[in-house]
C-alpha cells in the first residue's frame, strides 16, 4: 500500500472521516466531492481509497475539508481495508460510495447518533432513492431527490446489516477486534457489507438511522459484466452461510430470488442489466456447487 498524500493529525479527539473507495469513476467521484464540499454539515477528513491514481484527477483546491488519497490493491474489500490501515481508533469512519450523495444533515445526524448511543457500532441511513435498482440517476437528479426530502426525527431501529453505499462505523470498535473486509470477495466484494456487518454485530447494535437521509445514484458506468455478477449471486452467500455470517435462510431467499429475476427477465432484459450474462454465470454458480468447487474468486477466471 502506498499513501499518496498522509493522514493529516486532526484537532477533533473523535472525528467523522468520510472514505470513499473508488475505480475508474473519476468523473463521478468529481461531483460526488463537488456535493460534499456544499454540505453546511461537513466531515473532518475525506479520505480517497484509489487503485490507480487516475481514478482521481487531484482538483481538490477547492474543497473546504481536508482530503487524503491512499493507493491500494484493486478491489473494494482490500481499498475499504487500506482505509482501516491508515487511521487511528477513535472517531467515526463513513464509508459512502462514490455515487452517493447525503442529503444536508447527514453528517450532524451521524455525529448525533454515535454520541447518543454508545453501544451502536454501526449506523446505515435511509436512502431516499437508489439507482442501483433501475437505469440510474445522475447527479442532477439526484439533486433534485434530495431538495424534496423531508427532514424526519424517526429513533434508530436495529437492523441485520449495513447498506454499503452509505455505512458509518465506530473506529474503536474495530480497532478492538482488528476487524477487516473479507478480500476473499473479490473485485467488487459483492455482500461485504453483510459480511463486515455480521462479525462487527458481536461488539453491539447495528441500526438504520432515518435522519441519515441521501439519494443512491446507482451510476453504471465502471460496472461489472453479468457473468461474474451472476457467479458472485451464487458462490458469495455460500460462502458467507459457510462462515456463518449470513443465516441460510437469507441466503438461499437471496439466491433463489436472483436467480428467478434473471431467468424471467432473459428473454427481454432491461437495457442497463445484462440478465443474460447474470443468468449464464448463475448456472455455472450452481455448476461449481454441484461439483464442490464453488468459491467467490472464480469470478477473476471468468
Amino acid at each position: 500500500m502506498m499513501m499518496a498524500r498522509p493522514v493529516p493529525d486532526l484537532a477533533d479527539p473523535a472525528p467523522l472521516i468520510v472514505a470513499i473507495a473508488t475505480t475508474g469513476r473519476a468523473p463521478v467521484l468529481r461531483e460526488t466531492l463537488r456535493h460534499l464540499a456544499t454540505l453546511p454539515d461537513r466531515p473532518d477528513l475525506v479520505v480517497l481509497s484509489v487503485a490507480d491514481p487516475a481514478d482521481h484527477d487531484g482538483d481538490t483546491a477547492a474543497l473546504p475539508f481536508p482530503l487524503t488519497v491512499i493507493e491500494a490493491p484493486r478491489g473494494l474489500c482490500a481499498q475499504r481495508n487500506a482505509v482501516l490501515d491508515a487511521l487511528g481508533g477513535s472517531g467515526v469512519l463513513v464509508f459512502l460510495d462514490d455515487d452517493f450523495l447525503p442529503a444536508p444533515g447527514f453528517m450532524a445526524a451521524t455525529r448525533a447518533v454515535f454520541a447518543a448511543e454508545p453501544d451502536v457500532v454501526m449506523a446505515t441511513g435511509r436512502v431516499l432513492a437508489d439507482g442501483i435498482l433501475g437505469p440510474g440517476l445522475d447527479h442532477a437528479e439526484g439533486l433534485q431527490l434530495l431538495a424534496a426530502a423531508d427532514d424526519t426525527a424517526a429513533a434508530p431501529e436495529e437492523v441485520y446489516n449495513g447498506y454499503g453505499c452509505n455505512m458509518a462505523i465506530r473506529l474503536g470498535a474495530v480497532a478492538r477486534t482488528g476487524l477487516r473486509f473479507d478480500t476473499a470477495l473479490p473485485r467488487y466484494g459483492w455482500l461485504e457489507d453483510v459480511d463486515f456487518s455480521r462479525r462487527l454485530a458481536a461488539e453491539g447494535r447495528i441500526v438504520k438511522a432515518p435522519a441519515m437521509q441521501g439519494v443512491h445514484l446507482g451510476t453504471k458506468t465502471g460496472r461489472s459484466r453479468g457473468v461474474p455478477l451472476g457467479y458472485s449471486q451464487i458462490a458469495n452467500p455460500v460462502y458467507l452461510m459457510r462462515k456463518r455470517t449470513m443465516a441460510p435462510r437469507r441466503a438461499l431467499r437471496m439466491m433463489l430470488r436472483n436467480c428467478l429475476a434473471n431467468l424471467a427477465r432473459a428473454p427481454r432484459p432491461e437495457p442497463w442489466v445484462d440478465r443474460r450474462g447474470r443468468l449464464k454465470g448463475n448456472l455455472l454458480g450452481l455448476r461449481d456447487l454441484l461439483l464442490g468447487r464453488i468459491a467467490p474468486g472464480r469470478i477473476d477466471r471468468l
